[in-house]
C-alpha cells in the first residue's frame, strides 16, 4: 500500500475499545482493484484495521476470510456489473458461516440507482455508488458498524 495517504479525514472510527476491522474483497472475475486501494488507506488512516482480500474472490473465500478475521464488516468492491449475484452469494455464504447477523455487509461500485433495492434485498447493509467520498464511507462505517467486538485474541 505505501505511505500515500488519501484524505485528511483523522481518526473517525466510533470510540470503541478495539478498532472497526473490515475485510475489503473484490468478489467475481473483474480485475480492477484502484477503487478498493483507495478506500483501504482510507479506513487505515480513520483508524481502522483493514484486510484486504486481493482479486478475483469467490462468495466462499470471502466468507471464510471474515470468519477468520473476525471482521465487524465485509465491503465488497464490484465493477463488472454482476454486482446483484455477487451480493447475493456473499450474503448467503455469510449466512452460512454463521456471522450474517453478527457483520455489516457494504457494498460500493458502479451500480445503477435502480439496482440499489435489489442489493438491499439481497443482504447488503449499504449500497455506495461511484463517485461516493471516501471520507463519507469511512465516516457511514465508523458510525453503523456492529458494536464492540468480543475482546478475545486483541
Amino acid at each position: 500500500m505505501g505511505a500515500e495517504r488519501i484524505g485528511t479525514i483523522g481518526a473517525i472510527a466510533s470510540p470503541r475499545e478495539v478498532p472497526i476491522r473490515v475485510l475489503v474483497a473484490k468478489p467475481g472475475r473483474y480485475g480492477h482493484a484502484r477503487g478498493a486501494k483507495g478506500i483501504v488507506r482510507t479506513l487505515r488512516d480513520a483508524g481502522m484495521e483493514v484486510i484486504y482480500t486481493g482479486l478475483r474472490q469467490s462468495a466462499e473465500q470471502i466468507a471464510r476470510a471474515a470468519v477468520q478475521e473476525d471482521v465487524d464488516v465485509v465491503g465488497l468492491s464490484i465493477l463488472s456489473g454482476t454486482h446483484l449475484a455477487l451480493t447475493r452469494k456473499v450474503a448467503l455464504q455469510l449466512r452460512a458461516a454463521g456471522i450474517g447477523d453478527q457483520v455489516m455487509l457494504v457494498v460500493g461500485g458502479t451500480i445503477p440507482d435502480k439496482d440499489i433495492p435489489g442489493l438491499l434485498e439481497a443482504g447488503a447493509d449499504k449500497v455506495f455508488i461511484t463517485g461516493t467520498p471516501l471520507d463519507e464511507i469511512a465516516m457511514y462505517i465508523g458510525q453503523q458498524a456492529p458494536g464492540n467486538r468480543k475482546q478475545a485474541n486483541h
